[in-house]
């Protein structure tokens, strides 16, 4: 190992400065971030439950369930969650997961008492009432209606329903079609009171506050709460992939494109760090040490491998890779839209051999380098601000234990070439691939 890469694994700090951690008797995690001088705390609430948790029939549930916990509670009627904490300059949302669900508040530190209290009120006592049920069937039809508009959302549920054939990752978050249509105010509620509640949630408060008081403000809010949530772990393996699977689809649009994926290890295998390191070269960052936003997105990076096989010679407007972690093995995917009159069997090809390349030399010291500078940077980027800390503090909590996020990415920035081009070998095995071609309906390009 070189020595600056030692000196910069040794100097790592990753994390707030101060997180006081306890656990209530009835299960709930909590987690409390003091940012002295912040004039926000951020509220989030993170449930280890989310479309892994479902099956067939009450695909969606979580889903549904995230968007019935802004409808109604005993102190909250519908609309005044949003209200409360809007009127005092705030703001509020929630997104689902494969692998959780999580809930956030970010308020001026004076208000921090109300999305506390909305919390507390919402964790085991949500109202789920039948008529609100009904009424929002209809926003979450539109929602999955108006994803599958979109060409890459149509590719991406083709390329997990291709890819798995038993782990609940093959279904989208947001549900089957027909179970939307189906799914009843009962199996909701039913959904509700199996998983959620304090032994599956961790409660995470970053930003302006004193955290003792807090504490004791926590816990007089959230101890009376029942001991509540059954074990969220999905025991269903699935088996080994014998070989490649492709499908095309056709539909709307002007320019082809293409997705392919490979079985990826589970965020806690020994090789989830250097395959961080494969993402970074070949798509220019990682999903969980990126620089943008919170939660990352696929962009593209002209550094980086594909960009420059692909995009710089012509043959892609855009490409990238991405690698999510997740709990149980998933899929690295790599996307390419193919450039005006440049057909997706030539697109595919370059593609393919760019990827072979990396598998078959591993990256050089100067791309493992830059990759390993772009982790830093993420990394030291993340917890800026309450409501990074928060997202950033709960999101780990999901995937693993204290210290996870840190080990992670030492783990990572130790990894020398033949450890990532070892990664690579073992990811992009030809019998582990899964590939989706989407060809737009009446397109004419030469091969």
């Amino acid at each position: 190992m070189e020595t600056g890469v030692r000196a910069m694994v040794v100097a790592l700090s990753v994390g707030p400065a101060r997180v006081e951690r306890f656990a209530l008797p009835n299960g709930l995690e909590v987690q409390l971030a003091p940012i002295p001088g912040s004039p926000t705390a951020s509220v989030w609430v993170w449930y280890r439950v989310g479309s892994k948790n479902e099956w067939p029939g009450v695909t969606g549930a979580s889903h549904w369930v995230e968007h019935m916990l802004f409808q109604g509670s005993p102190r909250y009627r519908k609309g005044e969650m949003d209200r409360a904490i809007v009127e005092v300059g705030g703001s509020l949302n929630a997104f689902t997961d494969n692998d959780f669900t999580a809930y956030f508040s970010t308020v001026p530190r004076e208000h921090l008492g109300i999305p506390l209290d909305i919390e507390s009120d919402r964790m085991t006592r949500a109202t789920i009432a039948p008529v609100e049920v009904e009424r929002e069937r209809t926003v979450i039809r539109s929602e999955r209606e108006g994803n599958e508009n979109w060409p890459e959302f149509r590719v991406d549920e083709e390329l997990y329903a291709l890819a798995f054939q038993r782990h609940p990752y093959r279904w989208d978050p947001l549900g089957y079609p027909e179970d939307i249509l189906a799914l009843t105010p009962k199996d909701l509620q039913s959904y509700y009171r199996r998983y959620y509640g304090t032994r599956n949630a961790v409660l995470v408060v970053a930003g302006g506050f004193e955290a003792g008081a807090l504490a004791r403000d926590v816990r007089r809010r959230f101890s009376p709460l029942p001991a509540t949530g059954e074990d969220p772990k999905v025991r269903v393996v699935e088996p080994p992939q014998r070989g490649p699977r492709e499908s095309t689809l056709t539909g709307p649009g002007t320019t082809p494109f293409l997705e392919v994926g490979w079985r990826a290890p589970a965020v806690s295998d020994s090789h989830a760090a250097a395959a961080l390191l494969v993402d970074a070269v070949l798509g220019g960052e990682s999903r969980l040490f990126a620089t943008g936003s919170m939660w990352g997105r696929r962009t593209e990076h002209p550094s980086a491998r594909l960009y420059r096989r692909l995009v710089d010679e012509g043959l892609a407007v855009r490409a990238s890779s991405e690698w999510r972690p997740r709990l149980h093995p998933g899929l690295f995917v790599v996307h390419a839209q193919a450039a005006r009159g440049i057909a997706l069997p030539r697109l595919e090809r370059a593609l393919l051999t760019e990827v072979e390349r990396l598998a078959r030399d591993g990256p050089t010291e100067a791309e493992l380098a830059e990759a390993r500078i772009k982790l830093r940077q993420g990394a030291q980027l993340a917890y800026e601000g309450a409501s990074r800390c928060g997202f950033r503090l709960g999101y780990f909590s999901m995937l693993g234990s204290d210290g996870f996020e840190g080990a992670l990415l030492r783990a990572a920035l130790r990894a020398d070439t033949r450890a990532v081009r070892r990664s690579a070998r073992e990811l992009f095995r030809e019998e582990n691939r899964t590939l989706v071609r989407y060809e737009p309906s009446g397109a004419s390009l030469d091969a």
